[in-house]
């Protein structure tokens, strides 16, 4: 099963119970049949933005991007590249974001501490990826 598949079973779990630890989230996720770590679904929270609030494991709320990931500024670099920063250690949070939407002028993304590299095919594409980031992070 791939990464997506695991973060989006993690995401569902975390909707339907009130889970406390990694340790219980690696139980549910391997009776679910995936095979982690508790160092793999450490690795999953800190991508999905996903962090403990009065002991529990809590979602962002997506439809509020700017209040889970504050102000995040995409700016064009040459014809076929976007420069995204943000606040200290979201980046890989928004980038996963950004995957999941799988907009398919987008060729890859990779993702820093505080900056996200966005490629694309070409300028028109670029220009289109600019748009939408606009409308998913305000």
């Amino acid at each position: 099963m791939h990464k997506h598949e695991r973060q989006d079973a993690l995401i569902e779990l975390l909707r339907v119970d009130k889970i406390s630890s990694q340790g219980e989230l690696v139980a549910k996720l391997t009776v679910l049949g995936f095979n982690v770590t508790q160092a793999s679904v450490s690795r999953d929270l800190v991508e999905l933005g996903i962090a403990k609030l009065n002991g529990q494991y809590t979602i962002p709320r997506i439809a509020d991007p700017a209040g889970v990931f504050g102000t995040v500024r995409f700016d064009s670099a040459g014809d076929s590249l976007i420069v995204g920063k943000c606040a200290s250690g979201l980046a890989s949070a928004i980038t996963v974001r950004i995957d999941r939407t799988a907009i398919p002028k987008i060729v890859g993304t990779i993702a820093g501490d505080d900056t996200i590299f966005i490629a694309v095919k070409n300028s028109e594409s670029q220009e289109a990826v600019l748009a939408e980031l606009a409308n998913m992070f305000g």
